[in-house]
């Protein structure tokens, strides 16, 4: 069996202000043989909504990035430090779970609304795990929002985890309490990156 050579990048987009200080956020570039994939679009703009968190910004179109060599994006979940910069792009299949969507739609203080249906945004609705490529799988892993999934990364080792807020800090994957984090850690993953964490966890008994 041929090992699938994949590359993970995190980029900085944002830092948030929280009671511990400031929380950087990352989205991350999967560089699959098959397709350019990109987990979260962090924010790319100022809105009243996050106004307490006061953002500072490194959006992906203000960076040395090429936003139209993205193919396929993901949204762990729709939180608005996720989902703000969906419009970047419009008319490129974005997967998120139905449930998530559903909630971001018609839940109250839920996220920006009009960042998640942004003009052109096209999203995939997915239901439970899906296989977007060979050896990537979106599972299921609920906790931090009702529809959180995860992208999982197999490429003939142990897999690697996009987990965007399946945890907010390693502590809580350290002592995994919700189903999202139980599952996450009963794939005996080699890392998990994280999107408020600089650097990726790893399991202390690994």
């Amino acid at each position: 069996m041929t090992q699938l050579s994949i590359t993970i990048t995190p980029v900085l987009v944002a830092e948030l202000l929280t009671g511990g200080g400031r929380m950087p956020v990352y989205v991350h570039i999967i560089d699959h043989p098959d397709a350019r994939v990109l987990v979260d679009t962090g924010m790319t703009e100022l809105h009243p909504a996050a106004a307490d968190f006061d953002p500072r910004l490194w959006p992906l179109s203000k960076q040395d990035f090429d936003i139209a060599s993205i193919d396929i994006v993901v949204n762990t979940h729709l939180h608005f430090d996720h989902c703000g910069g969906n419009h970047l792009f419009a008319g490129k299949p974005i997967y998120v779970q139905r449930r998530e969507l559903d909630d971001a739609r018609n839940e109250d203080d839920y996220t920006i609304r009009e960042w998640v249906d942004a003009p052109g945004v096209q999203y995939m609705p997915v239901e439970g795990e899906l296989e977007l490529l060979p050896g990537l799988r979106l599972v299921p892993a609920p906790g931090h929002t009702s529809g959180m999934q995860v992208v999982v990364v197999e490429t003939g080792g142990r897999p690697v985890v996009i987990g965007g807020d399946v945890a907010v800090w390693f502590g809580e994957l350290d002592e995994p309490r919700t189903e999202g984090q139980l599952r996450v850690r009963a794939l005996d993953p080699e890392l998990v990156w994280l999107a408020h964490e600089h650097e990726p966890w790893r399991s202390r008994t690994a």
